[in-house]
């Protein structure tokens, strides 16, 4: 049978196209080739993402009071959890309270003490869901990280 070419020669024969794809056998790709066409893809994939993340880029801005030498800044909030920063100045305190869910606490600068517990900058805190938190304190200022339930202001006003 003799093959037929459609009248506008730049399309291909769907046939002829299907012939062409069976006849060509890929030659696997090396490991170094794969890693560079996946990381290549990659970076192409979040250039085009970066819209959807959310940076804060101005360190000093969106401080609010939140109590008697204590600053807060909120970073993210997703319902009724919230990733924030609290800045406290030298003898500030938050009075004993419990937490409705596990509250993560990173020491960022200086030094909280959590009743008689003291951690240190770059020091690591869980506060258990339910469990009653001892009171925080910072003898000399601190700034620290904290992810949990969002924070009940009336504690400290």
């Amino acid at each position: 049978m003799k093959p037929t070419f459609p009248e506008d020669d730049s399309v291909l024969d769907l046939a002829l196209l299907a012939q062409i794809s069976q006849a060509i056998t890929p030659e696997p790709l090396d490991a170094a080739s794969q890693a560079r066409i996946k990381s290549r893809l990659l970076r192409r994939l979040a250039q085009h993402s970066t819209d959807q993340h959310l940076t804060l880029a101005t360190p000093e801005a969106g401080w609010k009071p939140f109590g008697p030498g204590v600053t807060i800044k909120v970073l993210h909030r997703d319902g009724a959890v919230m990733s924030y920063l609290l800045r406290l100045v030298a003898g500030a305190q938050l009075p004993a309270h419990r937490h409705p869910i596990d509250e993560e606490c990173v020491v960022l600068q200086g030094e909280v003490c959590v009743g008689n517990l003291r951690i240190a900058a770059g020091g690591f805190h869980l506060g258990r869901q339910d469990v009653l938190h001892d009171v925080l304190h910072s003898p000399d200022g601190a700034l620290i990280y904290l992810r949990g339930a969002v924070p009940d202001q009336a504690l400290v006003l």
